[in-house]
């Protein structure tokens, strides 16, 4: 069975109530039932993980080295500032895919250049939850 990690960096806890004109009114825990299902009617399974905490985020990519067929990361402000995910991302090998609910090349300057995107299989930004969806579609399709 090909395996799939869905990780979400911080505050992305407090979907449904964070600035809902800018993320929407859908939970963390509803993006990630729907995509447990989308999986679940591929033959795939998807591992959740969600941390406020850099050096978290880093161990579960770490433990996506050796059975995981493809990653899909919202690492939210870690976008703009981890060179740590980055190396992490970059030295297990696994494909991974980032995705962003709001677009942030329509944000603040300090949100437009992400840490990640250049070494990423591809990058969704500005789709809202819909982007979590297409990622993981593309991930099954590509990452077997």
């Amino acid at each position: 069975m090909t395996k799939y990690m869905l990780i979400n960096g911080p505050n992305l806890n407090l979907l449904g109530t964070r600035e809902p004109e800018i993320y929407g009114h859908e939970t963390l825990n509803d993006i990630e039932l729907n995509l447990t299902a989308i999986a679940k009617e591929n033959d795939a399974e998807l591992v959740c993980f969600q941390s406020n905490a850099e050096h978290e985020l880093v161990e579960i990519v770490h433990s996506a080295r050796t059975d995981t067929n493809g990653i899909i990361i919202n690492p939210g402000a870690l976008t703009h500032s981890s060179i740590a995910l980055r190396d992490a991302l970059s030295g297990v090998g696994v494909p991974f895919i980032e995705v962003h609910i709001s677009n942030i090349y329509a944000r603040e300057d300090f949100r437009q250049k992400s840490f990640l995107s250049d070494i990423a299989e591809g990058v969704i930004s500005g789709l809202g939850i819909q982007g979590y969806e297409l990622a993981l579609s593309t991930a099954i399709n590509k990452f077997k």
